[in-house]
């Protein structure tokens, strides 16, 4: 018996290893492709790059252990039946569940390692991730100039350059802009000829230039024009010096992104959760007596009970202005609907902010439950890709891939629609966070019945002959 577990747990973890890198790699390239235009051409270093992939790689974790489970345990059961190897277990009296056992408690216990990588580990990965990834797409691009065509990267000046020499350090015809003092193109620089190299620590660019003149128009001493006055300096060299500081890579505070829903664990989103539960209790509480300012008419608490009005109004029953001077209705008919006016505006602005509270609350239940949906859709999928393996009888990538795709998109489906009719306020958030858990646990009952009882559940051969005697049947009543 320990033989044939240790036989079962051999043939899984294997490809439960290939299978879960695979997954891991596809799913760092489109992560890679997908932010590609946010890393080129920024001069980042190679650690920055590799630190963002780690730091995705942990993300991703939630979504590959589950189809690495599921596609391994295919492949598991498919090639010991292929091989024959589950017969042999079979009719040494052993049932595919006993077979099962000891993969059903490595999962459970991936499952575990799951959930408390989710809550302890993957918050902080959350964090490391979105703070470096916005730092990385906040980042300017580098200083690259192209001839021809004016470049505004550098705050405050505008550069042309008609050619470049030398690997581009040597610049010919060169125009330069100078509008750091805020009066536009006032002050000119050209020059036949310059030379750039950049300081040791790379904060600034050093341009030498040669041949050249500026022009420089200033305000004259008297009157208001700001052009007033043209200077022209005519120089055989000289140097201008450019602040490269914002091309510098800069991290920002992590604290700043800390209170991100993707970014708690489960004792803060709790805490979270009730803090925003008690603003929007606390904000519910208040519409009544921002409300109650505006009532003209009063119950009494006797005649409330009763549904009656005060008898000191003396309202006749045809007339709603009665009591009231003619030469008052109009201005009576103003002021309500002043106050009908602020009444609705208040009203909205309260449900505007009640709605706000609600979706921040659901959002915290969404990602509460995600820690534990991670852990069960471990075994759930072991327990649809498990019997598919022993039903199907293929082993390798060719099949088996293709099984574990279709049931993990399924399941990816169904989970992303739960989640996004849990923020839309369509279903609950136990309801919409468990709904593929809930949709798939029977089909895995189902197919681990079947498997048990040797079904051809995927036999091309059973429903060929189906057809051919329907067929039949059909040709003979003819």
């Amino acid at each position: 018996m320990k033989k044939i577990h240790l036989l079962v747990l051999k043939a899984f973890i294997r490809p439960f290893i290939v299978t879960f890198l695979i997954v891991m790699f596809v799913l760092i390239m489109l992560f890679l492709f997908k932010y590609i235009d946010d890393l080129i051409g920024k001069g980042f270093e190679w650690y920055v790059i590799l630190q963002l992939l780690a730091y995705a790689a942990a993300t991703n974790v939630a979504m590959a252990l589950p189809l690495a489970i599921l596609l391994s345990s295919i492949m598991t059961f498919g090639n010991l039946g292929e091989n024959y190897e589950l017969v042999a277990i079979k009719s040494a009296g052993i049932s595919l569940q006993r077979a099962m056992i000891p993969l059903f408690i490595l999962i459970t216990a991936l499952g575990i390692s799951a959930f408390l990588f989710s809550d302890y580990m993957l918050p902080v990965a959350n964090l490391k991730m979105g703070s470096l990834l916005y730092d990385v797409r906040e980042q300017k691009a580098s200083f690259l100039i192209e001839e021809g065509v004016f470049n505004n990267s550098i705050p405050g000046y505008s550069i042309r350059v008609e050619k470049k020499e030398n690997d581009g350090e040597l610049w010919k015809d060169v125009v330069i802009y100078d509008q750091s003092n805020g009066s536009g193109n006032t002050n000119v620089l050209m020059a036949k000829q310059g030379e750039i190299y950049k300081t040791d620590d790379g904060r600034f660019l050093i341009l030498k230039l040669k041949d050249g003149v500026r022009y420089e128009e200033k305000q004259g001493k008297s009157g208001y024009n700001p052009r007033q006055e043209l200077i022209r300096l005519r120089f055989k060299e000289t140097e201008q010096k450019f602040d490269l500081s914002s091309f510098q890579f800069k991290r920002e505070d992590e604290n700043l992104f800390k209170n991100n829903y993707q970014m708690l664990n489960l004792k803060q989103l709790v805490s979270f959760k009730d803090s925003v539960t008690r603003l929007d209790d606390s904000l519910n509480k208040t519409v009544f007596s921002s409300v109650s300012p505006y009532y003209k008419i009063y119950f009494s608490a006797q005649n409330y009970k009763k549904g009656k009005l005060m008898d000191s109004l003396n309202f006749k029953k045809d007339h709603i202005f009665a009591g009231i001077d003619i030469a008052n209705v109009s201005l009576a008919i103003s002021d309500a609907k002043d106050n009908i006016r602020n009444l609705t505006e208040s009203l909205e602005n309260k449900n505007q902010q009640s709605e706000d509270f609600l979706k921040t609350i659901r959002r915290y239940l969404i990602e509460y439950n995600k820690k534990f949906t991670l852990a069960v859709s471990c075994l759930v999928l072991f327990f649809i890709g498990a019997p598919l393996g022993a039903i199907i009888r293929k082993g390798g990538l060719g099949l088996p891939v293709v099984i574990s795709i279709i049931f993990f998109l399924i399941y990816h489906i169904i989970s992303t629609i739960g989640e996004k009719s849990v923020k839309e306020g369509n279903l609950s958030p136990v309801l919409g966070m468990w709904l593929a858990i809930f949709v798939l646990t029977p089909l895995g009952l189902f197919l681990t019945y079947k498997a048990t009882i040797d079904s051809a559940l995927f036999d091309v051969d059973l429903y060929k002959n189906l057809f051919k005697k329907v067929f039949r049947r059909k040709a003979k009543n003819d």
